[in-house]
């Protein structure tokens, strides 16, 4: 006999209320499966396929608790119940697996589904083969393959809604949905059961068996408390979730700002090294300044970076040690990829993790190449200036000293001479006389080097050509210099005449010669050579063309030191009493003077080289140097002049003032321009005037200017020791270089008073003492 079954709604409510909670916990769980990784990835599908079973099982149980069969008792074997607990979990963590395996394409989340509708089902009847009554259960086929298609449908849409992370009011749609699907699966197959049992049984009160409601009402308790605990966690993880991606996408774009900073610096080589000096990163300035791609040097050791003899030396490991202990700063020579070198400013900075523990080192290089020229530059510049006005001081000195030597020399000389006319005709004075007169000129010498390094001697600058001036002075060279050294001449064919004073360039070139052989005690060669040059900055801004004379020995070289102390005055190399030290200073002040310049190269061991630079001048006229100018012709003996001689030297006043009334002029004396002012506007006689250049308060040139102006017809003869004046100035007045002798004095003043031209090789200069020149 058939026997029909009824359902206790409060129940069905009850179940339909558990699918649907599960279904929405289970799909909050597989959203955190998604969003998770590794091992949490694994935990969290385990847990919804743990939530998704079980809760399609608490939902299939109560609503077996809510079907009820009037007259019969229903118990449940507690083997198969577990059974059909375990099926829909395992088969729901199967299908996620399936669809979210490696492997996984379009047809994993059908075939997930299918599983998981099939364990579904296979839940279902297992609960229902659970079942112990006196009866037996039978299956309309239809209803059954209902409920199987219901049971893989929803299971589709499960899987597939699992995958994919959603919004709170389309999961909270979804779950309803997917909970009625499962639900409609189970009362789908409800419908399909018939119940038969035999005539003879008869009715069982339901009082004697287990109150279904109580049981009902647990099992619900206990999944609701279940599913509250999962949905917790949920959102527990997705709180922290969401911190933690909040944190990392901070994280990232710091990264990604410090990364951007990294590259957007060109100036500086900016990277990365572990604990054993690896690169472990490398910015654009680092690939710009040492040449390397990052995927040539990432993984290298910097080592490389440096010169060899640095890493032969353990330079790398002593900066890494140094960094360790604190910070590292250093410069040096670097190698660039191409093998370059450049120097650098490096700075190494340790990096240190949250417990202190050293964990790598941040590394800066500043390629400051051009900075380092610059300095070198400067410390040039400053040196060569120290150098120019410690020369420049020592010129002054020696010009202040060699003027006032001159106003001695002008008094020893003198009276020498007048002394000379007055002794008698003894041999034996005469000699102690000459030994004098010898001392006096070689001081006068002397003086004239001393003058030519200060810049201050005159000059009578004129187009010489070098190569005749050489090829006349060879025999006086090799007599100087004698057989033991031979002299090899080197001058091109068409070399431009130079600008300079011939006699002055003989000097410098005899002492030159000189001190090359004094350099090649066992003999050698030395080398005298001419050489035209490009065009070179003047000092009023323009370009002038310039010549070179040079005097290359063989000898043994100087160093360093010595060379930058060879032009200084009194500075020399040789024995005591071999020379005086002003050679190499004269030959600087001429050429100097002469608007060239005077460079030394020198080697210990590979010999010296001499260069006098003087500007090219134009070849119109070139004398034979050495020729002797023609003196103009002075006629008949002077009459007797009034003279007025004025100098703030008593010693030289007196002595000029001697000779002049030696040759019988009448002398008027004055020791400053001041007197001799007042001494001109008393005198009613007076046809010259003799007067010093460096005198105080007001100087011969001042004198001269107030004497054209009070008396213009008077003539004025400007005697002095060193060329001090501008060149317009120079021009206007006769001079009389010091120290004179008496008959320098005497043409002077016959030249000047019958109104003859000056001699045209000294420009209205006299040069004194010929034996010192």
């Amino acid at each position: 006999m058939a026997h029909a079954g009824v359902h206790d709604p409060v129940l069905v409510l009850l179940s339909v209320a558990i699918a649907m909670l599960a279904s929405f916990v289970a799909l909050d769980l597989a959203g955190r499966m998604t969003a998770a990784t590794g091992w949490a990835r694994q935990a969290w599908l385990m847990a919804a396929a743990l939530v998704l079973g079980g809760g399609v099982w608490s939902m299939h149980f109560v609503a077996m608790l809510a079907f009820r069969l009037p007259g019969l008792e229903i118990t449940y074997d507690l083997a198969l119940t577990l059974i059909s607990l375990a099926v829909p979990v395992a088969v729901t963590a199967v299908g996620l697996a399936i669809a979210r395996g490696r492997s996984a394409g379009r047809a994993s989340v059908p075939l997930a589904g299918f599983v998981t509708g099939l364990g579904i089902a296979s839940m279902h009847y297992t609960g229902m083969a659970a079942m112990r009554l006196p009866a037996h259960l039978h299956y309309d086929p239809a209803w059954v393959a209902a409920s199987v298609l219901i049971a893989v449908g929803a299971a589709i849409v499960a899987v597939r809604l699992a995958l994919h992370e959603s919004r709170l009011a389309l999961r909270a749609v979804a779950s309803g949905v997917m909970g009625l699907a499962i639900a409609g699966m189970h009362y789908a197959a409800m419908q399909g059961l018939i119940v038969s049992h035999p005539a003879d049984i008869g009715q069982v009160d339901a009082a004697a068996g287990f109150d279904q409601g109580r049981l009902a009402a647990g099992v619900a308790a206990v999944t609701f408390l279940v599913l509250a605990l999962a949905l917790s966690a949920a959102a527990i993880d997705r709180r922290v979730s969401q911190r933690a991606a909040r944190e990392a996408a901070a994280l990232r774009a710091s990264e990604e700002r410090y990364r951007l900073l990294l590259e957007s610096v060109t100036d500086y080589a900016i990277f990365m090294l572990d604990r054993d000096g690896v690169v472990a990163n490398w910015n654009t300035g680092a690939r710009r300044i040492k040449g390397y791609e990052a995927e040539e040097i990432v993984g290298q050791h910097f080592s490389r970076f440096y010169t060899a003899e640095d890493r032969a030396a353990g330079v790398p490991a002593l900066a890494l040690a140094a960094a360790a202990c604190g910070k590292f700063e250093a410069e040096g020579w670097r190698v660039r990829r191409d093998g370059t070198r450049f120097w650098a400013s490096v700075v190494i900075d340790p990096i240190l993790g949250e417990d202190g523990r050293l964990v790598g080192f941040a590394k800066v290089t500043r390629d400051i190449t051009e900075r380092k020229r610059a300095q070198e530059a400067l410390e040039q510049a400053q040196g060569a200036l120290a150098q120019a006005q410690k020369m420049e001081a020592l010129g002054q000195l020696t010009g202040g000293v060699a003027h006032d030597f001159n106003n001695l020399l002008m008094a020893v000389l003198g009276s020498l001479e007048m002394l000379r006319k007055r002794l008698p005709d003894d041999p034996r004075l005469l000699r102690l006389l000459d030994n004098a007169v010898q001392g006096a000129e070689r001081g006068a010498a002397l003086t004239q080097r001393m003058l030519a390094f200060a810049r201050r001697q005159d000059l009578t600058p004129e187009p010489v050509d070098l190569a005749r001036l050489v090829r006349n002075m060879t025999d006086l060279l090799q007599r100087s210099i004698g057989p033991a050294v031979r002299i090899e001449t080197r001058f091109p064919p068409g070399l431009p005449p130079a600008l300079v004073d011939a006699h002055q360039l003989e000097l410098a070139l005899l002492n030159l010669v000189v001190n090359a052989r004094d350099a090649m005690p066992e003999g050698g060669t030395v080398t005298i050579a001419g050489r035209a040059a490009e065009e070179e900055p003047d000092a009023a801004g323009g370009t002038a063309r310039m010549l070179g004379l040079s005097v290359t020995d063989t000898g043994t070289g100087m160093d360093a030191a010595t060379l930058a102390r060879a032009q200084e005055p009194f500075f020399t190399t040789k024995g005591v009493g071999r020379g005086t030290g002003l050679g190499l200073s004269m030959v600087h002040g001429l050429a100097a003077q002469s608007r060239g310049r005077l460079v030394l190269r020198s080697r210990p061991g590979a010999g010296t080289v001499a260069e006098i630079w003087l500007p090219v001048a134009e070849p119109a006229s070139v004398p034979e140097p050495g020729a002797a100018p023609a003196r103009a012709s002075l006629g008949a003996s002077l009459a007797s002049q009034v003279v007025l001689v004025v100098d703030d030297d008593p010693l030289v006043l007196e002595n000029t003032a001697a000779m002049l009334e030696d040759l019988g002029h009448r002398v008027i004396e004055a020791r400053s321009g001041q007197e001799a002012l007042e001494l001109m506007r008393r005198a009613r006689t007076l046809d010259l005037v003799l007067t010093d250049h460096a005198m105080p308060e007001m100087t011969g040139l001042q004198l001269a200017a107030r004497i054209a102006a009070e008396r213009p017809g008077l003539r004025v003869i400007l005697a002095t020791g060193y060329a001090d004046l501008a060149p317009d100035e120079a021009c206007r007045l006769p001079r009389l270089a010091k120290p004179y002798d008496q008959a320098t004095l005497a043409r002077m003043i016959e030249t000047v008073v019958r109104g003859a031209e000056p001699e045209p090789s000294q420009d209205g200069t006299v040069v004194p003492f010929p034996k010192s020149a």
